[in-house]
């Protein structure tokens, strides 16, 4: 596993990390025997970063991976959000200072650890402006409760604003082969300075796999079920494109979800993705993608197969955008 940096001055950590959401059941059951194989399988293939939430199962996600350090004795780079408000109504997000603080302590006594690598506000309050976020969360890391601190689906205005406080060690959100706006601005500014970017949901929230997504899973899955891209016509539509890259891999000898992993990774070295899983076989299917080297031409083919724009439906519904950023 090759490796990269979070922020200018962070820690090393592996290329491709591993979101910790599943293990919360958000994309269908799974068992802590599961998860705790999954993690096993991360270590293996040289993972040293993971990616949670307090919002994940209200604790759940982070309760499995403190669970999982304690039995095995190995620690992870971890990052881990706060900000939105559990049992809240939806979008109701608190970034205030005695909000946070109460969330990061939490997140610490779940993951057995003292302090994590990276603390992310998992949501915007509207309410409070985002330099004085940004002075609380500097505030956390001179105490040394957390190694940096970043945003979750913020616009790079926002981005800018945040680091003329203080530097923004990483900013994560959507990123991958069909939700590519990002690069309308949010890559480059995380480049000029110096904060890293994490593309979550790179491989699609499962569509980037090496065989159709079988008939019924998004339907019986509450949030690919309301999702556009996931509902008919455009799940057809979008199956066949995709299909047309399964092609690709295939004739180079590399798993869907591995070059669509490399993809991502090729779009610059502060780009550390965080794909998902519930299982070990799953995670053992894409693990190698920063070994995959792209030609000019795979990047041109690619790009033949799926310009910018090419999926059908947004990447949200309506309802499910609430708390989002939105930009250009």
């Amino acid at each position: 596993m090759k490796m990269r940096r979070l922020g200018r001055d962070g820690p090393e950590v592996s290329a491709i990390a591993l979101g910790c959401m599943s293990f919360a059941g958000f994309y269908g059951k799974t068992t802590r025997e599961e998860s705790f194989a999954t993690l096993d399988a991360a270590r293996e293939a040289g993972i040293t970063f993971l990616d949670t939430a307090e919002l994940y199962g209200k604790g759940l996600s982070e309760q499995i991976i403190g669970d999982w350090m304690a039995d095995r004795g190995h620690r992870f780079q971890i990052a881990t959000k706060g900000g939105i408000v559990l049992g809240g109504a939806r979008g109701e997000n608190n970034n205030s200072e005695p909000h946070l603080r109460r969330a990061l302590e939490g997140s610490l006594t779940r993951l057995g650890v003292d302090r994590v690598a990276l603390y992310y506000v998992h949501r915007r309050d509207w309410s409070i402006p985002i330099e004085e976020v940004t002075e609380t969360l500097e505030g956390f890391r001179e105490e040394g409760l957390i190694g940096g601190f970043g945003y979750s689906e913020i616009a790079p205005n926002s981005l800018r604003r945040a680091a003329s406080v203080a530097p923004v060690m990483a900013v994560q959100n959507e990123y991958s082969l069909w939700t590519r706006q990002p690069d309308l601005g949010l890559i480059r500014a995380c480049k000029e300075l110096g904060t890293t970017f994490v593309p979550f949901s790179p491989l699609g929230r499962g569509i980037f796999s090496d065989t159709p997504m079988p008939n019924g899973r998004a339907e019986a899955l509450p949030f690919l079920h309301a999702n556009p891209r996931f509902v008919e016509p455009n799940l057809s539509a979008n199956q066949a494109v995709i299909q047309r890259f399964r092609q690709f891999c295939r004739a180079r000898g590399w798993s869907v979800p591995a070059a669509a992993l490399a993809w991502v990774l090729d779009q610059g070295d502060h780009l550390v993705p965080i794909p998902a899983t519930r299982t070990a076989d799953h995670l053992r299917d894409w693990a190698d993608a920063s070994e995959i080297a792209f030609t000019n031409d795979d990047r041109a083919e690619i790009d033949r197969i799926m310009p910018p724009g090419w999926a059908h439906g947004d990447r949200y519904s309506d309802a499910q955008i609430v708390g989002i950023e939105r930009y250009c």
